[in-house]
């Protein structure tokens, strides 16, 4: 029972953590008006909580496991693909997608990516029971309900008031210039492609990490803090090296600001400890087929809470049938995790 209380201590830590990312992460990209630099402090915060901290206590001795060629393999893996899930997520947001929508996609495609990789690594597919798939199919319909669904931002006249605005404006002003231009079906259409493949990149790296850690860290002979050092060591060489190198030569146009860089910094920071919390669940007896839905389950509704806290989001803009696909998802996740797999194939 003990174990068990710390494994759902552990899911509860990592769903808070990365249902926070997406809102944290947005501030940080809005004030620097950049993809790369926000990728850059992710990566740092990374680097300092998953790299100096456990090797720190690593050296202190105590930690079970041993140092493998299979397991640093496979938690570097790990986090080239947590690593390139963020980006996925930053690039989303910087082509104009919003964390309320943007993230329940991602938590809400990621367990089904999850279970068919955890299912083929563990030739599990035969344990897949009708049940777990209907499941999955609520969570893919929750998805698409959450995209069609996603709140729109309400026009200013409706939220301060017409009659405000027209007394502000001076009695011989003329026509109201237009600043910008009303953007085109096209240039909607390609704006929705750009998020959808954000999107799918992000669902894609972060539903195969799950599945791919626990393998790194079953090989490291159950250890918490090597799968974590290989994690921060492949976020610092994507989320920091390569960004810096590609800054000059893809003429960002975007700035260094304090601001930007402690929100940034707090993303990173909660994806780091949601991946020490997603280990500690793996060491607690978890397992892929279930831990990671319930975390991507209940992230969602977090993501949205503190979205909607954050970026004040008037209730007004939230549609019935948004929250109706979160809760979708929700239930599709908890469907998951009742009726999932529970173990490896058996042996012939």
């Amino acid at each position: 029972m003990k174990q068990f209380l710390g494994m759902i201590a552990a899911v509860a830590l990592t769903a808070f953590c990365w249902g926070t990312y997406g809102p944290v992460l947005h501030f940080g990209r809005e004030a620097m008006h950049s993809s790369l630099r926000p990728f850059v402090c992710v990566g740092l915060a990374y680097f300092l909580i998953a790299v100096l901290i456990p090797l720190v206590l690593l050296a202190r001795g105590g930690e079970r496991g041993s140092w493998t060629r299979k397991g640093v393999l496979w938690s570097m893996l790990a986090g080239a693909a947590g690593s390139l899930g963020a980006l996925g997520v930053i690039l989303a947001l910087g082509f104009g997608g919003k964390p309320i929508y943007v993230m329940p996609l991602v938590f809400g495609g990621a367990p089904v990516v999850n279970t068919l990789l955890t299912a083929f690594m563990n030739k599990a597919f035969g344990q897949l029971k009708s049940l777990f798939l209907a499941g999955l199919i609520l969570v893919i319909t929750g998805a698409v309900t959450v995209l069609v669904f996603k709140p729109q931002p309400l026009p200013a006249a409706a939220e301060h008031g017409t009659a405000n605005a027209v007394a502000a404006a001076p009695e011989d002003a003329g026509p109201p210039a237009i600043a910008v231009a009303p953007k085109t079906a096209e240039q909607k259409a390609e704006r929705f492609v750009e998020i959808l493949l954000s999107v799918l990149l992000a669902l894609l790296c972060w539903g195969s990490y799950g599945p791919v850690l626990h393998r790194g860290q079953a090989a490291m002979g159950g250890s918490r803090l090597r799968p974590l050092i290989c994690i921060g060591a492949a976020y610092f060489l994507i989320a920091v090296l390569v960004p810096l190198a590609l800054l000059g030569p893809l003429r960002d146009t975007g700035s260094w600001d304090m601001s930007g860089g402690i929100w940034s910094l707090a993303a990173g920071s909660l994806g780091a400890v949601g991946a020490l919390g997603t280990i500690l669940a793996f060491a607690c007896g978890g397992k892929p087929f279930t831990v990671m839905p319930v975390v991507f389950g209940c992230a969602p509704v977090i993501n949205t809470l503190t979205t909607l806290a954050f970026a004040h989001t008037p209730m007004a803009a939230v549609s019935p049938f948004f929250l109706a696909g979160m809760l979708i998802v929700a239930v599709g996740a908890a469907i998951v995790l009742f009726f999932g797999p529970r173990g490896h194939a058996a042996p012939k």
